[in-house]
């Protein structure tokens, strides 16, 4: 009975619908394979990933000196840093960590710890894994502003500003334009 009930909900759906359904799943099919490959290049690759996307997404103007991978030896906790706006009033510093276990709030710790030895006020934390409740909580109780990125919104992101994917088709849906057919 209950397969009977399934078929008729897919049924009484609309094509955009439908096509809205295999496009959430073709998104994140893609996610998880970018996830995946980032795990499976140098962490060098993904620190660099970290500061294109922010670039991408508006920060520090253009790539040439909007920001860099630190990613040495002795970075003191700060893998990245990126300028703010194209005046590069303001630094924000990142952490990039690919991992597969959950991050939890000593790792935030020890960041907030290094955005202080920089005198910093804002940094991102980004992680190809997920955050602990404790983490979340810890970064509302501490003066210096930390965004925490995990695996499926950094992939996400990575989707919606074009860092290491192509287009592969387009699709336009049209409907009619009513007011085209009411005479003034």
């Amino acid at each position: 009975m209950s397969d009977m009930k399934n078929d008729v909900n897919e049924k009484r759906r609309t094509p955009e619908e439908e096509l809205e359904s295999a496009y959430q799943n073709i998104r994140n099919d893609l996610a998880n394979d970018l996830l995946q490959q980032i795990k499976e290049n140098p962490p060098s690759l993904f620190e660099k990933i970290v500061v294109e996307l922010l670039v991408n997404m508006g920060y520090g103007g253009s790539r040439k000196d909007a920001g860099k991978a630190i990613g040495k030896t002795r970075d003191e906790g700060i893998d990245g840093i990126i300028k703010e706006d194209r005046l590069g009033l303001d630094i924000i510093y990142i952490q990039a960590k690919r991992w597969d276990n959950t991050v939890g709030r000593p790792e935030i710790q020890k960041f907030a710890g290094a955005l202080q030895g920089q005198r910093a006020k804002k940094g991102v934390f980004i992680t190809t894994s997920t955050f602990s409740k404790d983490a979340y909580e810890y970064v509302t109780k501490i003066d210096s502003k930390i965004v925490l990125i995990d695996g499926e919104q950094l992939s996400q992101y990575m989707i919606d500003y074009n860092i290491g994917v192509a287009t592969v088709s387009n699709y336009e849906i049209k409907k009619i334009d009513s007011d085209y057919f009411i005479e003034s």
